[in-house]
Protein backbone atom coordinates (compact mmCIF):
# COMPACT_ATOMS: atom_id res chain seq x y z
CA UNK A 1 0.00 0.00 0.00
CA UNK A 2 1.25 3.34 -0.38
CA UNK A 3 -0.25 7.09 -0.58
CA UNK A 4 -1.44 8.42 -3.26
CA UNK A 5 -1.34 11.96 -4.19
CA UNK A 6 -3.65 13.28 -7.50
CA UNK A 7 -3.50 16.59 -8.52
CA UNK A 8 -6.94 18.13 -10.30
CA UNK A 9 -4.95 19.90 -13.45
CA UNK A 10 -8.60 22.40 -13.86
CA UNK A 11 -8.11 23.52 -9.76
CA UNK A 12 -4.76 22.59 -8.88
CA UNK A 13 -5.80 20.73 -5.39
CA UNK A 14 -4.39 17.70 -4.50
CA UNK A 15 -6.51 14.65 -3.10
CA UNK A 16 -4.86 12.04 -1.12
CA UNK A 17 -5.88 8.65 -0.71
CA UNK A 18 -4.10 5.09 0.60
CA UNK A 19 -4.40 3.12 -2.36
CA UNK A 20 -3.27 -0.74 -3.10
CA UNK A 21 -2.15 -2.53 -6.48
CA UNK A 22 -2.49 -5.93 -7.03
CA UNK A 23 -1.96 -8.25 -10.52
CA UNK A 24 -5.50 -9.02 -12.54
CA UNK A 25 -4.87 -12.45 -13.69
CA UNK A 26 -8.07 -11.88 -16.20
CA UNK A 27 -6.82 -8.76 -17.80
CA UNK A 28 -3.03 -9.09 -17.59
CA UNK A 29 -2.77 -5.59 -15.78
CA UNK A 30 -2.16 -4.31 -12.46
CA UNK A 31 -5.12 -2.62 -10.82
CA UNK A 32 -5.28 -0.33 -8.12
CA UNK A 33 -8.59 -0.51 -5.18
CA UNK A 34 -8.19 2.68 -2.89
CA UNK A 35 -8.24 1.45 0.65
CA UNK A 36 -9.45 4.54 2.46
CA UNK A 37 -9.92 8.20 0.78
CA UNK A 38 -8.58 11.26 2.91
CA UNK A 39 -9.28 14.33 1.76
CA UNK A 40 -8.28 17.06 -0.51
CA UNK A 41 -4.32 18.51 1.14
CA UNK A 42 -5.29 21.76 1.65
CA UNK A 43 -8.04 20.88 3.99
CA UNK A 44 -5.97 18.11 5.56
CA UNK A 45 -3.25 20.89 6.33
CA UNK A 46 -5.29 22.55 8.82
CA UNK A 47 -5.28 19.29 11.21
CA UNK A 48 -2.16 18.06 10.66
CA UNK A 49 0.89 19.65 10.40
CA UNK A 50 2.61 17.01 7.67
CA UNK A 51 -0.41 15.21 6.15
CA UNK A 52 1.85 13.95 3.44
CA UNK A 53 4.13 12.46 6.08
CA UNK A 54 1.46 11.30 8.09
CA UNK A 55 -0.46 8.92 5.55
CA UNK A 56 2.43 7.79 3.78
CA UNK A 57 3.49 6.19 7.83
CA UNK A 58 -0.21 5.68 7.97
CA UNK A 59 0.32 3.46 4.64
CA UNK A 60 3.30 2.29 5.13
CA UNK A 61 1.76 0.39 9.16
CA UNK A 62 -1.50 -0.67 6.92
CA UNK A 63 1.32 -2.58 4.54
CA UNK A 64 2.98 -4.15 7.24
CA UNK A 65 -0.19 -5.10 8.54
CA UNK A 66 -1.45 -6.70 5.72
CA UNK A 67 1.21 -8.93 4.82
CA UNK A 68 1.73 -10.06 8.66
CA UNK A 69 0.30 -13.42 8.84
CA UNK A 70 -2.77 -12.70 11.24
CA UNK A 71 -3.79 -9.56 9.54
CA UNK A 72 -7.33 -9.99 8.92
CA UNK A 73 -8.60 -9.64 5.14
CA UNK A 74 -11.40 -7.49 4.04
CA UNK A 75 -13.39 -7.33 0.69
CA UNK A 76 -15.92 -5.60 -0.75
CA UNK A 77 -18.07 -7.64 -3.72
CA UNK A 78 -21.00 -5.34 -5.30
CA UNK A 79 -24.73 -7.58 -5.53
CA UNK A 80 -24.46 -6.72 -9.42
CA UNK A 81 -20.66 -8.10 -9.51
CA UNK A 82 -20.32 -10.44 -12.67
CA UNK A 83 -18.16 -13.42 -13.68
CA UNK A 84 -16.21 -12.39 -16.22
CA UNK A 85 -16.36 -14.09 -19.53
CA UNK A 86 -13.87 -16.98 -19.94
CA UNK A 87 -12.74 -16.71 -16.35
CA UNK A 88 -11.96 -20.06 -14.58
CA UNK A 89 -11.69 -18.94 -11.29
CA UNK A 90 -11.55 -22.42 -9.32
CA UNK A 91 -8.85 -23.87 -9.32
CA UNK A 92 -6.83 -27.42 -7.87
CA UNK A 93 -3.79 -26.96 -5.40
CA UNK A 94 -3.84 -30.58 -4.57
CA UNK A 95 -1.62 -31.59 -7.09
CA UNK A 96 1.37 -29.89 -5.16
CA UNK A 97 1.42 -33.05 -4.00
CA UNK A 98 1.89 -34.93 -6.97
CA UNK A 99 4.11 -32.31 -8.30
CA UNK A 100 6.60 -33.07 -5.39
CA UNK A 101 6.79 -36.92 -6.56
CA UNK A 102 7.21 -35.74 -9.85
CA UNK A 103 10.11 -33.16 -9.57
CA UNK A 104 12.22 -35.68 -7.17
CA UNK A 105 11.94 -38.59 -10.06
CA UNK A 106 13.35 -35.33 -12.64
CA UNK A 107 10.95 -36.56 -14.85
CA UNK A 108 11.13 -32.93 -16.17
CA UNK A 109 14.76 -32.95 -16.37
CA UNK A 110 13.97 -36.28 -18.47
CA UNK A 111 12.25 -34.96 -20.82
CA UNK A 112 14.07 -31.35 -21.38
CA UNK A 113 17.31 -33.12 -22.16
CA UNK A 114 15.35 -35.46 -24.68
CA UNK A 115 13.53 -32.31 -26.74
CA UNK A 116 16.87 -30.34 -26.50
CA UNK A 117 17.56 -31.06 -29.88
CA UNK A 118 14.05 -31.63 -31.09
CA UNK A 119 12.49 -28.81 -33.61
CA UNK A 120 9.16 -29.08 -32.04
CA UNK A 121 8.00 -26.25 -30.13
CA UNK A 122 5.78 -27.72 -27.80
CA UNK A 123 6.62 -28.06 -23.99
CA UNK A 124 7.18 -31.74 -23.50
CA UNK A 125 7.46 -31.44 -19.79
CA UNK A 126 4.24 -29.56 -19.48
CA UNK A 127 2.12 -31.45 -21.92
CA UNK A 128 3.30 -34.79 -19.32
CA UNK A 129 2.42 -32.72 -16.18
CA UNK A 130 -1.16 -31.99 -17.38
CA UNK A 131 -1.69 -35.51 -18.60
CA UNK A 132 -0.19 -37.34 -15.46
CA UNK A 133 -1.70 -34.93 -12.62
CA UNK A 134 -5.37 -34.94 -14.31
CA UNK A 135 -4.98 -39.04 -14.87
CA UNK A 136 -4.82 -38.85 -11.25
CA UNK A 137 -7.33 -36.52 -10.19
CA UNK A 138 -9.39 -35.59 -13.05
CA UNK A 139 -9.30 -38.57 -15.52
CA UNK A 140 -10.84 -37.89 -19.05
CA UNK A 141 -9.98 -38.10 -22.84
CA UNK A 142 -6.72 -36.19 -24.04
CA UNK A 143 -9.52 -33.58 -25.37
CA UNK A 144 -11.64 -33.24 -22.28
CA UNK A 145 -8.48 -32.99 -20.42
CA UNK A 146 -6.83 -30.11 -22.70
CA UNK A 147 -10.07 -28.29 -22.51
CA UNK A 148 -10.39 -28.59 -18.56
CA UNK A 149 -6.60 -27.65 -18.12
CA UNK A 150 -7.23 -24.15 -15.90
CA UNK A 151 -7.96 -25.84 -13.05
CA UNK A 152 -4.31 -26.15 -12.56
CA UNK A 153 -2.50 -22.79 -11.32
CA UNK A 154 0.68 -24.31 -14.02
CA UNK A 155 0.61 -22.14 -17.37
CA UNK A 156 -0.43 -24.90 -20.14
CA UNK A 157 0.53 -22.80 -23.22
CA UNK A 158 0.63 -25.28 -26.22
CA UNK A 159 -2.67 -26.57 -28.44
CA UNK A 160 -4.77 -29.88 -28.23
CA UNK A 161 -3.03 -31.10 -31.62
CA UNK A 162 0.48 -30.58 -29.50
CA UNK A 163 -0.88 -32.94 -27.70
CA UNK A 164 -0.89 -35.76 -30.10
CA UNK A 165 2.13 -34.81 -31.68
CA UNK A 166 4.30 -34.54 -28.18
CA UNK A 167 2.37 -38.17 -27.69
CA UNK A 168 4.74 -39.32 -30.27
CA UNK A 169 7.92 -38.13 -28.60
CA UNK A 170 6.48 -39.89 -25.47
CA UNK A 171 6.10 -43.51 -27.00
CA UNK A 172 10.07 -42.70 -28.92
CA UNK A 173 11.32 -42.40 -25.32
CA UNK A 174 9.51 -44.59 -23.78
CA UNK A 175 12.03 -47.20 -22.32
CA UNK A 176 14.55 -44.49 -21.70
CA UNK A 177 11.80 -42.85 -19.19
CA UNK A 178 11.08 -45.59 -17.72
CA UNK A 179 14.63 -46.88 -17.22
CA UNK A 180 15.47 -43.70 -15.45
CA UNK A 181 12.52 -43.86 -13.36
CA UNK A 182 13.70 -47.02 -11.88
CA UNK A 183 17.16 -45.85 -11.15
CA UNK A 184 15.76 -42.39 -9.45
CA UNK A 185 13.61 -44.99 -6.99
CA UNK A 186 16.40 -47.42 -6.53
CA UNK A 187 18.59 -44.38 -4.85
CA UNK A 188 15.56 -42.69 -3.96
CA UNK A 189 13.63 -45.50 -1.67
CA UNK A 190 15.81 -48.38 -1.99
CA UNK A 191 14.07 -50.38 -3.94
CA UNK A 192 14.08 -53.64 -3.33
CA UNK A 193 13.68 -56.17 -6.35
CA UNK A 194 15.34 -59.69 -4.95
CA UNK A 195 11.54 -60.25 -5.49
CA UNK A 196 9.50 -58.85 -8.68
CA UNK A 197 5.95 -59.36 -9.36
CA UNK A 198 4.71 -59.94 -12.53
CA UNK A 199 1.09 -60.66 -13.44
CA UNK A 200 -0.87 -59.48 -16.92
CA UNK A 201 -4.35 -58.10 -17.61
CA UNK A 202 -5.95 -56.44 -20.54
CA UNK A 203 -7.61 -53.20 -21.91
CA UNK A 204 -10.34 -52.67 -24.37
CA UNK A 205 -11.01 -50.17 -27.35
CA UNK A 206 -14.73 -49.99 -28.09
CA UNK A 207 -13.68 -50.32 -32.20
CA UNK A 208 -14.53 -52.88 -34.47
CA UNK A 209 -11.77 -52.71 -36.48
CA UNK A 210 -8.36 -54.85 -35.42
CA UNK A 211 -4.68 -53.95 -36.27
CA UNK A 212 -1.05 -55.80 -35.23
CA UNK A 213 -1.79 -54.14 -31.85
CA UNK A 214 -5.33 -54.04 -31.27
CA UNK A 215 -6.80 -57.87 -31.38
CA UNK A 216 -10.03 -59.70 -30.10
CA UNK A 217 -8.59 -62.21 -27.39
CA UNK A 218 -9.21 -63.14 -23.92
CA UNK A 219 -10.75 -60.55 -22.40
CA UNK A 220 -10.41 -60.48 -18.75
CA UNK A 221 -13.93 -58.77 -18.68
CA UNK A 222 -15.26 -60.94 -21.42
CA UNK A 223 -16.11 -58.32 -23.49
CA UNK A 224 -15.99 -58.45 -27.76
CA UNK A 225 -13.78 -55.33 -28.05
CA UNK A 226 -10.48 -55.77 -29.40
CA UNK A 227 -7.98 -55.51 -26.71
CA UNK A 228 -3.99 -54.72 -25.70
CA UNK A 229 -2.37 -56.69 -23.12
CA UNK A 230 -0.03 -55.32 -20.56
CA UNK A 231 2.99 -57.27 -18.39
CA UNK A 232 3.17 -55.44 -15.74
CA UNK A 233 6.35 -55.69 -12.92
CA UNK A 234 6.34 -53.96 -9.56
CA UNK A 235 8.78 -54.62 -6.50
CA UNK A 236 8.12 -55.50 -3.24
CA UNK A 237 6.81 -51.75 -2.11
CA UNK A 238 4.16 -52.20 -4.96
CA UNK A 239 5.73 -49.25 -7.22
CA UNK A 240 5.83 -50.58 -10.75
CA UNK A 241 9.29 -51.23 -12.33
CA UNK A 242 8.72 -51.51 -15.87
CA UNK A 243 5.30 -52.59 -18.26
CA UNK A 244 5.08 -54.10 -21.59
CA UNK A 245 2.55 -54.29 -24.08
CA UNK A 246 1.68 -56.75 -26.10
CA UNK A 247 -1.44 -58.15 -29.18
CA UNK A 248 -4.33 -58.33 -27.57
CA UNK A 249 -4.46 -62.35 -29.40
CA UNK A 250 -1.33 -63.05 -27.32
CA UNK A 251 -2.07 -65.41 -24.88
CA UNK A 252 -0.61 -64.64 -21.12
CA UNK A 253 1.55 -67.28 -20.69
CA UNK A 254 3.88 -66.20 -23.66
CA UNK A 255 4.14 -62.85 -22.26
CA UNK A 256 6.57 -63.35 -19.30
CA UNK A 257 9.70 -64.71 -21.16
CA UNK A 258 9.71 -61.52 -23.83
CA UNK A 259 9.67 -59.25 -20.67
CA UNK A 260 11.60 -61.26 -18.26
CA UNK A 261 14.46 -60.99 -20.91
CA UNK A 262 14.32 -57.11 -21.46
CA UNK A 263 14.38 -56.27 -17.32
CA UNK A 264 17.12 -58.87 -16.80
CA UNK A 265 19.25 -57.34 -19.27
CA UNK A 266 18.55 -53.37 -18.89
CA UNK A 267 17.94 -53.03 -15.49
CA UNK A 268 20.77 -54.63 -14.20
CA UNK A 269 18.59 -56.73 -11.25
CA UNK A 270 20.47 -59.35 -10.40
CA UNK A 271 19.11 -62.79 -9.39
CA UNK A 272 15.29 -62.08 -8.80
CA UNK A 273 12.88 -64.18 -7.58
CA UNK A 274 9.24 -64.11 -9.87
CA UNK A 275 6.56 -64.12 -8.10
CA UNK A 276 3.30 -64.62 -10.67
CA UNK A 277 -0.07 -66.13 -10.96
CA UNK A 278 -1.08 -69.87 -12.22
CA UNK A 279 -1.66 -68.55 -15.79
CA UNK A 280 2.26 -67.84 -15.95
CA UNK A 281 2.72 -71.34 -14.58
CA UNK A 282 4.32 -73.38 -17.55
CA UNK A 283 6.95 -75.44 -18.28
CA UNK A 284 8.88 -73.08 -20.50
CA UNK A 285 8.53 -70.15 -17.89
CA UNK A 286 9.88 -72.09 -15.25
CA UNK A 287 12.89 -73.36 -17.37
CA UNK A 288 13.52 -70.17 -18.69
CA UNK A 289 13.38 -68.31 -15.29
CA UNK A 290 15.95 -71.26 -14.01
CA UNK A 291 18.25 -71.03 -17.31
CA UNK A 292 18.60 -67.63 -16.22
CA UNK A 293 19.59 -68.49 -12.84
CA UNK A 294 16.98 -66.87 -11.02
CA UNK A 295 13.83 -68.36 -8.60
CA UNK A 296 10.23 -68.78 -9.12
CA UNK A 297 7.46 -68.92 -6.67
CA UNK A 298 4.08 -69.49 -8.66
CA UNK A 299 0.82 -69.89 -7.98
CA UNK A 300 -0.18 -73.90 -8.86
CA UNK A 301 -3.93 -75.27 -9.96
CA UNK A 302 -5.04 -77.90 -7.95
CA UNK A 303 -8.47 -78.05 -10.30
CA UNK A 304 -6.04 -78.82 -13.46
CA UNK A 305 -3.17 -80.81 -11.55
CA UNK A 306 -2.94 -85.09 -12.25
CA UNK A 307 -4.78 -87.28 -9.41
CA UNK A 308 -1.30 -88.03 -7.66
CA UNK A 309 -0.63 -84.40 -7.08
CA UNK A 310 -4.68 -84.07 -5.88
CA UNK A 311 -4.35 -86.37 -3.60
CA UNK A 312 -1.59 -85.28 -1.81
CA UNK A 313 -3.72 -82.19 -1.42
CA UNK A 314 -6.52 -84.09 -0.26
CA UNK A 315 -4.48 -86.16 2.26
CA UNK A 316 -4.86 -84.85 5.52
CA UNK A 317 -1.52 -86.18 7.02
CA UNK A 318 1.17 -83.60 6.75
CA UNK A 319 -0.63 -80.44 7.22
CA UNK A 320 -0.07 -78.64 10.15
CA UNK A 321 -3.18 -76.50 12.45
CA UNK A 322 -2.08 -72.75 12.17
CA UNK A 323 -5.20 -71.60 14.16
CA UNK A 324 -8.70 -70.29 13.32
CA UNK A 325 -9.14 -73.71 10.42
CA UNK A 326 -6.25 -72.43 8.55
CA UNK A 327 -3.39 -75.48 7.89
CA UNK A 328 -0.78 -75.79 5.65
CA UNK A 329 2.03 -78.46 4.92
CA UNK A 330 5.05 -78.60 2.06
CA UNK A 331 6.78 -81.32 0.43
CA UNK A 332 10.08 -81.22 -1.77
CA UNK A 333 9.35 -82.78 -5.02
CA UNK A 334 10.98 -83.62 -8.43
CA UNK A 335 8.15 -82.25 -10.69
CA UNK A 336 8.39 -83.29 -14.70
CA UNK A 337 7.46 -80.36 -16.72
CA UNK A 338 7.01 -79.69 -20.39
CA UNK A 339 10.06 -77.63 -22.48
CA UNK A 340 9.57 -76.41 -25.69
CA UNK A 341 12.77 -77.40 -27.64
CA UNK A 342 14.28 -74.67 -30.62
CA UNK A 343 13.27 -77.12 -33.00
CA UNK A 344 9.50 -76.78 -31.65
CA UNK A 345 9.08 -80.45 -30.20
CA UNK A 346 8.17 -80.87 -26.17
CA UNK A 347 10.86 -82.53 -24.66
CA UNK A 348 10.57 -83.92 -20.61
CA UNK A 349 12.35 -81.72 -17.66
CA UNK A 350 12.65 -82.22 -14.14
CA UNK A 351 12.72 -79.30 -11.54
CA UNK A 352 13.37 -80.10 -8.06
CA UNK A 353 10.82 -77.58 -5.90
CA UNK A 354 9.59 -76.95 -2.95
CA UNK A 355 5.26 -77.37 -2.92
CA UNK A 356 3.49 -75.57 -0.52
CA UNK A 357 -0.19 -76.25 -0.12
CA UNK A 358 -2.47 -74.51 2.73
CA UNK A 359 -5.94 -74.05 3.64
CA UNK A 360 -8.25 -71.52 4.44
CA UNK A 361 -11.61 -71.49 5.24
CA UNK A 362 -11.96 -67.91 4.12
CA UNK A 363 -10.65 -69.20 0.51
CA UNK A 364 -13.44 -71.90 0.81
CA UNK A 365 -16.40 -69.41 1.51
CA UNK A 366 -15.13 -66.83 -1.56
CA UNK A 367 -14.70 -70.16 -4.04
CA UNK A 368 -18.26 -70.69 -2.97
CA UNK A 369 -19.53 -67.32 -3.27
CA UNK A 370 -17.88 -66.46 -6.81
CA UNK A 371 -19.49 -69.79 -7.84
CA UNK A 372 -22.84 -68.62 -6.99
CA UNK A 373 -24.03 -66.47 -9.69
CA UNK A 374 -22.83 -69.13 -12.49
CA UNK A 375 -24.63 -71.14 -10.73
CA UNK A 376 -27.69 -69.44 -10.78
CA UNK A 377 -27.17 -68.58 -14.23
CA UNK A 378 -26.65 -72.68 -15.29
CA UNK A 379 -29.88 -73.30 -13.47
CA UNK A 380 -32.02 -70.48 -15.41
CA UNK A 381 -30.08 -71.40 -18.27
CA UNK A 382 -31.57 -74.87 -18.26
CA UNK A 383 -35.23 -73.67 -17.24
CA UNK A 384 -35.41 -70.99 -19.54
CA UNK A 385 -32.51 -71.95 -22.77
CA UNK A 386 -33.63 -69.70 -25.19
CA UNK A 387 -32.82 -66.96 -22.96
CA UNK A 388 -29.07 -67.37 -23.69
CA UNK A 389 -26.55 -68.03 -26.25
CA UNK A 390 -22.74 -68.87 -25.77
CA UNK A 391 -21.28 -65.33 -25.78
CA UNK A 392 -23.76 -64.52 -22.81
CA UNK A 393 -23.35 -68.10 -21.08
CA UNK A 394 -19.92 -67.61 -20.18
CA UNK A 395 -19.40 -69.32 -16.64
CA UNK A 396 -22.69 -71.33 -16.61
CA UNK A 397 -21.70 -73.76 -19.52
CA UNK A 398 -19.79 -75.86 -17.15
CA UNK A 399 -22.44 -76.84 -15.12
CA UNK A 400 -24.86 -78.11 -18.05
CA UNK A 401 -25.15 -81.08 -19.60
CA UNK A 402 -26.05 -82.27 -23.05
CA UNK A 403 -25.12 -78.34 -24.18
CA UNK A 404 -24.77 -77.34 -27.49
CA UNK A 405 -24.97 -74.05 -29.66
CA UNK A 406 -25.97 -73.72 -33.33
CA UNK A 407 -23.05 -72.86 -35.03
CA UNK A 408 -24.24 -69.89 -37.46
CA UNK A 409 -26.59 -68.27 -34.46
CA UNK A 410 -25.09 -69.02 -31.33
CA UNK A 411 -27.95 -69.68 -29.95
CA UNK A 412 -28.37 -73.04 -28.01
CA UNK A 413 -29.47 -76.10 -30.04
CA UNK A 414 -33.19 -76.66 -30.40
CA UNK A 415 -32.61 -80.32 -30.71
CA UNK A 416 -30.96 -80.18 -27.19
CA UNK A 417 -32.97 -77.58 -25.29
CA UNK A 418 -35.35 -80.34 -23.52
CA UNK A 419 -32.65 -82.63 -22.73
CA UNK A 420 -30.33 -79.49 -20.48
CA UNK A 421 -29.38 -81.13 -16.86
CA UNK A 422 -27.48 -79.89 -13.96
CA UNK A 423 -24.10 -81.54 -13.81
CA UNK A 424 -23.81 -82.06 -9.97
CA UNK A 425 -20.74 -84.24 -10.68
CA UNK A 426 -18.70 -81.25 -11.95
CA UNK A 427 -19.94 -79.44 -8.92
CA UNK A 428 -18.81 -82.06 -6.49
CA UNK A 429 -16.23 -82.22 -8.23
CA UNK A 430 -15.29 -78.16 -7.89
CA UNK A 431 -16.02 -78.44 -4.25
CA UNK A 432 -13.62 -81.02 -3.02
CA UNK A 433 -10.85 -78.43 -3.64
CA UNK A 434 -12.73 -75.40 -2.62
CA UNK A 435 -10.19 -73.51 0.03
CA UNK A 436 -7.13 -74.95 -0.76
CA UNK A 437 -4.33 -73.33 -2.75
CA UNK A 438 -0.85 -74.53 -4.01
CA UNK A 439 2.33 -72.63 -4.27
CA UNK A 440 5.21 -73.91 -5.91
CA UNK A 441 8.99 -72.69 -6.08
CA UNK A 442 12.30 -72.89 -6.56
CA UNK A 443 13.35 -71.95 -3.56
CA UNK A 444 13.02 -74.98 -1.42
CA UNK A 445 15.42 -73.56 1.32
CA UNK A 446 12.23 -71.34 2.23
CA UNK A 447 10.00 -72.04 5.30
CA UNK A 448 6.19 -72.41 3.85
CA UNK A 449 5.22 -69.44 5.78
CA UNK A 450 7.97 -67.61 3.90
CA UNK A 451 6.84 -69.00 0.76
CA UNK A 452 3.38 -67.90 1.13
CA UNK A 453 4.21 -64.41 2.61
CA UNK A 454 6.01 -64.25 -0.73
CA UNK A 455 3.21 -64.82 -2.71
CA UNK A 456 0.72 -62.67 -1.18
CA UNK A 457 2.33 -59.53 -2.38
CA UNK A 458 1.20 -60.39 -5.80
CA UNK A 459 -2.21 -59.14 -4.69
CA UNK A 460 -0.51 -54.96 -4.67
CA UNK A 461 -0.01 -55.80 -8.40
CA UNK A 462 -3.97 -57.02 -9.04
CA UNK A 463 -5.03 -53.78 -7.03
CA UNK A 464 -2.91 -51.48 -9.16
CA UNK A 465 -4.58 -52.90 -12.44
CA UNK A 466 -8.08 -52.39 -10.88
CA UNK A 467 -6.49 -48.62 -9.92
CA UNK A 468 -5.50 -48.10 -13.51
CA UNK A 469 -9.33 -49.38 -14.89
CA UNK A 470 -11.08 -47.50 -12.46
CA UNK A 471 -9.57 -44.43 -10.37
CA UNK A 472 -7.16 -43.56 -13.44
CA UNK A 473 -10.45 -44.90 -16.28
CA UNK A 474 -7.35 -46.01 -18.45
CA UNK A 475 -10.14 -47.78 -20.88
CA UNK A 476 -11.37 -47.43 -22.98
CA UNK A 477 -8.84 -46.46 -25.12
CA UNK A 478 -9.87 -44.38 -27.82
CA UNK A 479 -6.62 -44.08 -29.59
CA UNK A 480 -5.55 -45.60 -32.82
CA UNK A 481 -2.09 -45.21 -33.69
CA UNK A 482 0.36 -47.42 -31.63
CA UNK A 483 2.99 -44.79 -30.76
CA UNK A 484 -0.15 -42.86 -28.85
CA UNK A 485 -1.25 -46.31 -27.34
CA UNK A 486 1.85 -46.70 -25.80
CA UNK A 487 2.29 -43.11 -25.15
CA UNK A 488 -1.49 -42.93 -23.27
CA UNK A 489 0.36 -46.07 -21.34
CA UNK A 490 3.28 -44.65 -20.07
CA UNK A 491 1.49 -42.09 -19.22
CA UNK A 492 -1.04 -43.72 -16.64
CA UNK A 493 2.40 -45.95 -15.89
CA UNK A 494 4.18 -42.52 -14.91
CA UNK A 495 0.76 -41.64 -12.96
CA UNK A 496 0.67 -45.27 -10.93
CA UNK A 497 4.56 -44.83 -9.79
CA UNK A 498 3.67 -41.96 -8.19
CA UNK A 499 0.58 -42.86 -6.32
CA UNK A 500 2.26 -45.61 -5.41
CA UNK A 501 5.49 -43.90 -3.95
CA UNK A 502 2.87 -41.55 -2.08
CA UNK A 503 0.73 -44.91 -0.87
CA UNK A 504 4.55 -46.04 0.06
CA UNK A 505 5.67 -42.77 2.01
CA UNK A 506 2.52 -43.04 4.24
CA UNK A 507 3.21 -46.70 4.88
CA UNK A 508 0.16 -47.16 3.59
CA UNK A 509 -2.15 -45.80 5.62
CA UNK A 510 -4.80 -44.60 2.94
CA UNK A 511 -5.74 -46.47 -0.01
CA UNK A 512 -5.03 -44.89 -3.45
CA UNK A 513 -8.89 -43.69 -4.36
CA UNK A 514 -8.38 -42.14 -0.81
CA UNK A 515 -5.29 -39.60 -1.66
CA UNK A 516 -6.97 -39.22 -4.67
CA UNK A 517 -10.11 -37.95 -3.52
CA UNK A 518 -8.80 -36.16 -1.22
CA UNK A 519 -6.13 -34.11 -3.61
CA UNK A 520 -9.00 -33.61 -5.92
CA UNK A 521 -11.39 -32.01 -3.47
CA UNK A 522 -8.02 -29.75 -2.42
CA UNK A 523 -9.01 -27.11 -4.35
CA UNK A 524 -9.77 -23.28 -4.09
CA UNK A 525 -11.84 -20.79 -5.38
CA UNK A 526 -10.54 -16.71 -6.72
CA UNK A 527 -12.40 -14.61 -4.31
CA UNK A 528 -10.54 -10.92 -4.40
CA UNK A 529 -7.78 -9.45 -6.30
CA UNK A 530 -5.12 -12.31 -5.91
CA UNK A 531 -6.94 -13.95 -2.98
CA UNK A 532 -8.08 -17.75 -3.03
CA UNK A 533 -10.19 -19.07 -0.67
CA UNK A 534 -9.78 -22.89 0.31
CA UNK A 535 -12.81 -25.41 1.55
CA UNK A 536 -12.03 -28.68 2.07
CA UNK A 537 -9.27 -30.07 4.27
CA UNK A 538 -9.23 -33.78 5.82
CA UNK A 539 -6.82 -36.18 8.06
CA UNK A 540 -5.43 -37.45 4.79
CA UNK A 541 -4.07 -33.74 3.61
CA UNK A 542 -2.52 -33.41 7.19
CA UNK A 543 -0.71 -36.34 6.80
CA UNK A 544 0.26 -36.16 3.24
CA UNK A 545 0.82 -32.45 3.81
CA UNK A 546 3.55 -33.43 6.72
CA UNK A 547 5.28 -36.29 4.40
CA UNK A 548 5.94 -33.78 1.85
CA UNK A 549 6.06 -30.47 3.68
CA UNK A 550 3.04 -28.77 1.75
CA UNK A 551 0.57 -26.74 4.15
CA UNK A 552 -3.47 -27.86 2.93
CA UNK A 553 -4.67 -26.50 6.35
CA UNK A 554 -5.27 -22.74 5.14
CA UNK A 555 -8.29 -21.32 4.26
CA UNK A 556 -7.04 -18.16 2.41
CA UNK A 557 -3.73 -17.96 0.37
CA UNK A 558 -2.82 -14.80 -1.95
CA UNK A 559 -1.66 -16.41 -5.53
CA UNK A 560 2.15 -15.49 -4.64
CA UNK A 561 1.82 -18.04 -1.46
CA UNK A 562 0.38 -20.50 -3.50
CA UNK A 563 2.58 -19.68 -6.50
CA UNK A 564 5.71 -19.79 -3.96
CA UNK A 565 4.83 -23.30 -2.41
CA UNK A 566 4.01 -25.21 -6.41
CA UNK A 567 7.61 -23.46 -6.82
CA UNK A 568 9.34 -25.27 -4.05
CA UNK A 569 7.83 -28.71 -5.17
CA UNK A 570 9.60 -28.48 -8.33
CA UNK A 571 13.14 -28.00 -6.52
CA UNK A 572 14.29 -31.93 -6.63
Amino acid sequence: MYLRKATNKKTGRTYLSIVHNYWDKNTKTTRSITVKSLGYLDKLEKEYDDPIGFFTNEAKKLEEERLSENSPLTFTIAKNELILANSFNRKNFGYAALSKIYHELDVDTFLRNRQRHSKEKYDANAIMKLLVFSRLLYPASKKKTYENRDIFFEKFNFSLDDIYRCLTLFNKHSDALQLWLHEHIKSQYNRNTDLVYYDVTNYYFEIDEQDDLRKKGVSKEHRPDPIVQMGLFMDTNGIPITYKLFPGNTPDKTTLIPSLSGIQREYSLGRIIVVADRGLTTGDNIWYILSAKNGYVLSYSVRGADKNFQKYVLDENGYVSKGDGFKIKSRLYPREIQVTATNGKKIKKIVDERQVIFYSPEYAAKAKQDRAAALAKAMDLIKNPARYNKSISYGALKYVKNLTFDANTGEISESVRQHLAFNKEKLREEEKFDGYYAIVTSEYKESPEKIIEMYRGLWKIEESFKVTKSDFESRPVYLSLKEHIDAHFLTCFISLVIVRILEHRLKGKYSVREMLESLSKASCSHIKENYYLFDFYNDILEDIGKELNIDFSKKIMKLGEIKKILGETKKS
